[in-house]
């Protein structure tokens, strides 16, 4: 089993999920605000997404981890590696809380655990699924500095996919 890491950056702890983390990460689920990722979820898929994302760490070697602000302790979102029967490469994820948005906390957190899937897990590829209404999130991976690939397989036809380059 792949002991989950805990990454740093200058402002972020990318550290394993905690039970604490449901009640937040729950509200966001129900919420339309997950409407890009297949919800409003009820709570039995919830919970079946936030133990999904620790289950990956001990079946694929990789999964989520949840943002934490260093200075704070304040919990801001998750950043993730997804593979398996629902996506067809490795992909990855993220999201922030309301609180959250707009301050870099995703792009400072995907393109560490970016660099963390290059280098340590010594991925080949690196995708991101992104449905062409999520404008924010689009924007991201163009200042991640991915390009977009249409002839990458997908599960849902209306997704983007943009390729994340090697560091």
């Amino acid at each position: 089993m792949t002991a989950i890491p805990t990454l740093e950056t200058k402002r972020l702890s990318l550290r394993p999920q905690r039970m604490e983390d449901w009640p937040d990460y729950s509200e966001l689920m129900f919420s339309p605000r997950s409407a890009f990722m297949g919800g409003p979820f009820s709570v039995d898929a919830a919970w079946g997404l936030f133990s999904g994302d620790i289950g990956q760490w001990a079946l694929m070697g990789h999964g989520a981890l949840m943002i934490e602000d260093r200075v704070t302790g304040l919990c801001l979102g998750q950043v993730g590696i997804n593979h398996g029967p629902l996506f067809p490469e490795h992909e990855l994820g993220w999201f922030v809380y309301p609180s959250a948005e707009g301050k870099g906390y995703a792009r400072e957190a995907a393109t560490a655990l970016r660099d963390w899937a290059f280098s340590t897990r010594r991925l080949e590829t690196l995708v991101s699924y992104v449905h062409p209404d999520n404008i924010r999130s689009c924007r991201l991976a163009e200042r991640l500095g991915c390009t977009l690939d249409a002839t990458a397989p997908r599960r849902d036809p209306v997704d983007l996919i943009f390729r994340h380059p090697r560091p």
